[in-house]
């Protein structure tokens, strides 16, 4: 009777782990299942270094036609390409990524052009195109020269004191230009003192911050290009009248925004904000953290942007002009219009107090046809110079200005980060002060621990 009771508790125990078993089988299998068609994974990261950027997420999910990346490596080496190409493929599932190592395949190396190891080729349909470097800036902007197999030019004007597109000292815009060609945009100058008239090759017309007033004539081809269906964006400096660096007060391109919607002031913006001081900047750079719902800014909440030595302007859609605002100063702002002085008094009550309207965008609308014209104005230029082009969003700010202007809105986004520089700097005093916690003072919590123990337990 004993041995029937042992036996059929037995028989039970069996069947418990037998199906306990079977339990953690499916799960394993289910789990598996679910990580393979699902990639999960969390970027601790400040900048989300390990992670691809929004405007990469954007491009890959947007395919239309399937696609494939080809990394040419050595197939002992594959896996220094595959933690970042398998990002991309699990974007989407109408992109392919495969892996060739050129020595067993000669034939498909030399079909792509490949002369080195280490290089991926993005191919959409019948176009390809190689990615410059094994980084997610390499191989996002093949995917955009890929899809966008179009010329796009953007003109900067110049010769009424315009920063310059090739100048690389601080107040150059080569940084600019250098982030244009990242989305494929190609870049050139135009006078439009000597021809006023606009090419008609330039996809977009840039006017950055003239220290000089325009001549009527080259008011109007800036109007007429707009008003033809083109595109222009307007960086007006407030007219300052310091020491030798005068800003002429430009009042014909003034007058032509203003019959299109905007009145820009002349003033000067200053930010108390003491955010923008724990950023290291002066009051002389309005510090922007919030921004409207214009396509152009849909993206970039919680990013920060700045611009040194800004206007204020008013906005109000016109006859032909639909007009947005894209961001204004914070509420700790005030605009002064003492342009002559290097000393401003806060209190005055003569001062406009925050929040100001600093940049916005409008389209214009002939009424025939489809040639919508559109305009993007900042009241400030210092933003997109060398010097601060690369502070937190601007560098994205000004893509996607561009971006939309020349509507490419498939483009707007955050793009990729550069990697941070992050080291620690101590003064001497914290020095040794570290060194004295790690090498003495630590051991001896420790070992005083431990004599208290053993003392406790004698």
């Amino acid at each position: 009777m004993a041995s029937q009771w042992l036996k059929a508790r037995q028989t039970k125990y069996a069947a418990y782990a037998t199906t306990y078993t079977l339990l953690v089988i499916a799960v394993v299998v289910v789990a598996n299942m679910l990580a393979d068609r699902y990639h999960k994974s969390y970027d601790a990261t400040s900048n989300k270094r390990y992670s691809l950027s929004d405007q990469t997420a954007k491009i890959v999910k947007g395919l239309k036609q399937d696609a494939t990346i080809s990394y040419f490596d050595q197939s002992t080496r594959f896996r220094e390409g595959r933690d970042l190409l398998d990002q991309y493929a699990n974007l989407s599932r109408k992109l392919r990524v495969e892996y060739v190592d050129p020595d067993k395949n000669p034939q498909r190396a030399r079909e792509a052009g490949i002369r080195s190891f280490g290089t991926a080729v993005v191919q959409i349909g019948v176009k390809r195109e190689e990615a410059k470097s094994m980084t997610e800036e390499g191989i996002t902007g093949a995917f955009i020269r890929d899809l966008k197999s179009n010329t796009r030019t953007v003109c900067f004007v110049t010769g009424s004191g315009e920063r310059q597109v090739d100048d690389r000292d601080r107040e150059g815009l080569s940084g600019f230009k250098d982030l244009l060609a990242k989305d494929n945009y190609a870049s050139k100058t135009i006078n439009l003192l000597e021809k006023a008239e606009v090419p008609g090759d330039c996809t977009t017309v840039v006017v950055a911050g003239p220290t000089r007033n325009y001549e009527q004539p080259e008011v109007d081809a800036v109007k007429k290009y707009v008003e033809d269906g083109g595109r222009a964006l307007l960086m007006l400096d407030p007219p300052l009248k310091l020491g030798r660096s005068q800003i002429a007060d430009n009042d014909g391109l003034a007058n032509l925004l203003q019959t299109w919607g905007v009145s820009l002031r002349k003033d000067l913006i200053l930010d108390l904000n003491p955010v923008g001081q724990l950023a290291g900047l002066g009051p002389q750079v309005a510090l922007v953290t919030s921004y409207s719902s214009q396509p152009i800014v849909n993206e970039m909440k919680g990013t920060a942007t700045g611009f040194p030595l800004a206007r204020s302007m008013e906005i109000k859609n016109a006859d032909k002009t639909s007009v947005q605002k894209l961001f204004d100063s914070s509420s700790s702002s005030l605009a002064t219009d003492n342009l002559s002085s290097a000393s401003v008094d806060v209190n005055d009550p003569k001062n406009k107090q925050g929040p100001l309207t600093i940049a916005a965008a409008g389209t214009y609308n002939p009424g025939k046809g489809n040639s919508q014209g559109r305009f993007v104005v900042v009241g400030s230029s210092s933003w997109a110079a060398n010097r601060f082009i690369n502070f937190n969003g601007n560098n994205d700010l000004a893509l996607n200005a561009l971006n939309w202007l020349a509507s490419d809105e498939d483009l707007i986004s955050i793009r990729p980060k550069q990697p941070e520089d992050r080291h620690l700097t101590m003064t001497r005093a914290q020095l040794n002060l570290v060194r004295l916690s790690s090498q003495f003072i630590l051991p001896l919590v420790v070992v005083g621990a431990g004599v208290g123990v053993w003392w406790k337990r004698r």
